[in-house]
């Protein structure tokens, strides 16, 4: 396998029964459109209670029943926002710091100086963010991971990518290897994945690659680059499909 290999999102999760959350951003095979998605699991009761909800271009999470909430500090916030010619998703309450950042002139990596791993030992959760500049027709994007950097998260490790949008190609991160006790936190960078034109396709694709145990929910989202119109779709598995 070469590095440069371009791995359907089925053909990574095969078998993985908890990647964790995981953002996809690319550009469609047709070259025409920007592509995000933005996927969710939990196998807490409390990570599990929870929807995407839309309010205008924006996406966040919310308690599916507000009387099962236990502690709504890691699984409530804004998982995708705009600013400018930008446009961010994270897995966290950092998509808010990312825009606040740039509001006040930071770029990307600078506005997540501020943010760590988050304080769920012993997991450590990652942070996984990223984010897409729009100008003259094309774009780009920045991923951002940060982990820590041993058992114990006595510090924080920091790694930011940037690529350049090329058609039919996605690069793909999630939180977690697998499975485990405590859960392993992604290596290495990104992983390229295709990225089709069909967004129905597409959020199929995405959505039966992650175990049906332990999905809740999936945003998917297309920019057409030539009159920035929009298409999104939204799966939850405590409500169904919009």
């Amino acid at each position: 396998m070469s590095i440069y290999d371009i791995i359907p999102v089925g053909e990574r999760l095969s078998g993985n029964t908890y990647p964790g959350r995981g953002i996809i951003i690319g550009r469609t095979a047709d070259g025409k459109k920007a592509a995000i998605a933005y996927f969710i699991m939990g196998r807490s009761r409390n990570s599990r209670n929870r929807v995407f909800v839309k309010r205008g271009d924006e996406v966040f999470t919310e308690p599916f029943d507000e009387k099962l909430v236990e502690d709504p500090s890691l699984i409530i916030y804004a998982a995708v926002r705009s600013c400018g010619k930008c446009l961010v998703v994270t897995n966290g309450d950092q998509t808010d710091t990312v825009v606040e950042g740039l509001a006040q002139g930071k770029t990307f990596a600078g506005a997540l100086e501020s943010r760590a791993f988050e304080p769920d030992a012993p997991n450590f959760t990652s942070r996984i963010s990223g984010m897409l500049t729009f100008e003259d027709g094309d774009f780009t994007y920045e991923m951002s991971i940060l982990k820590s950097v041993d058992a114990e998260g006595s510090a924080c490790a920091r790694y930011t990518f940037s690529y350049p949008s090329v058609a039919g190609l996605g690069h793909f991160i999630h939180t977690y290897v697998c499975d485990g006790s405590p859960i392993p936190t992604f290596q290495g960078e990104p992983e390229r994945v295709p990225v089709c034109d069909d967004i129905d396709a597409f959020t199929n694709e995405v959505w039966e690659a992650l175990d049906e145990n332990n999905r809740i929910s999936l945003y998917v989202r297309q920019i057409d680059l030539a009159t920035g119109e929009t298409c999104d779709r939204m799966i939850n598995a405590n409500g169904g499909q919009q």
